[in-house]
């Protein structure tokens, strides 16, 4: 086993782990108290997560002004990568409009991160969000994961990766809506198909300008413009991007109404525009998790 620590004050903005992976960002981790996605803190669970590539675990928690890790391999540079440690926060944070929304989020869920989620697992996740719960899409990641995923043994325990395209796509849609899927179960399958057999890769979008990006994200099945920017913010490095859902359209609505353009395309070029440009990503999450829980109490 390899370890290490990160100090959280060596990092610009500090971070706040429990708020990073459990903010509705990403699926791919599991914490290891079987809790994530409760809306309950608990310093001393790991959450653990593996790298496709490699195959390696990586464990990561927050104890005593440090980001602890554990790892079959020497992690410091997945953490940072994953985490975007490397991302200047305080700087972000600051430069953030001085709009009274946006500024609230800020200060309420100081340390949060945007995450870089590998991207399949990123793409998977998010057709499977449409109308569920963060709890509920993460429970659906999982049993993926279980039923299809590499079964990966570190310090013990058992952990299983996210299934490689070419596991996912032997699933069939019977399959998938058994494991409660529903209407998404045709989706995942043939976006599996069509990566594992080399028809795209969502990878591929990630050095294109940002609008084709996501109108290349859009030839999966099931992925539309929402979903699309979700995959662009939380995997391919696109921090402008702004999901336009259900959170981010009722702010809209109640706080910024000059930004609704009727169309998807042009609301999302007058919402980035307010949200600060480069890093609107950034000003969304932190909205959209502020709206979400009330100020940070549980949902």
């Amino acid at each position: 086993m390899e370890t290490g620590a990160i100090p959280i004050d060596d990092l610009s903005g500090g971070l706040d782990c429990y708020l990073t992976l459990e903010s509705g960002q990403t699926y791919l981790w599991q914490r290891e108290d079987d809790a994530m996605y409760t809306g309950e803190r608990n310093p001393d669970a790991w959450y653990a997560t593996t790298i496709p590539d490699t195959g390696d675990v990586v464990r990561v928690r927050q104890r005593d002004g440090h980001l602890e890790w554990q790892s079959t391999t020497d992690a410091d540079p997945h953490v940072r990568r994953l985490l975007k440690l490397d991302d200047d926060l305080e700087a972000i944070a600051a430069d953030a409009p001085a709009e009274s929304l946006i500024r609230e989020a800020y200060d309420c869920h100081r340390g949060m991160r945007l995450v870089e989620d590998p991207a399949f697992g990123c793409l998977i996740s998010f057709i499977c969000s449409a109308q569920m719960r963060v709890k509920r899409i993460h429970d659906m990641v999982s049993t993926l994961a279980l039923e299809y995923g590499d079964e990966l043994a570190f310090d013990g325990e058992t952990y299983h990766a996210f299934p490689r395209p070419e596991q996912l796509a032997t699933a069939t849609e019977a399959e998938l809506r058994e494991l409660g899927l529903g209407y998404r179960a045709p989706y995942v399958v043939r976006t599996a198909e069509m990566v594992a057999g080399g028809e795209a890769h969502p990878e591929e979008a990630r050095d294109l300008p940002y609008e084709e990006a996501r109108e290349y994200l859009t030839r999966f099945v099931g992925v539309g413009d929402k979903v699309a920017d979700c995959v662009l913010l939380f995997a391919l490095g696109f921090d402008e991007a702004v999901p336009l859902d259900t959170w981010i359209k009722s702010a809209i609505e109640d706080h910024y109404p000059d930004c609704d353009r009727g169309n998807y395309a042009t609301t999302s070029r007058a919402i980035r525009e307010r949200f600060g440009g480069q890093y609107a990503g950034y000003a969304q999450t932190y909205v959209f998790h502020h709206l979400r829980t009330g100020a940070g109490a549980s949902e």
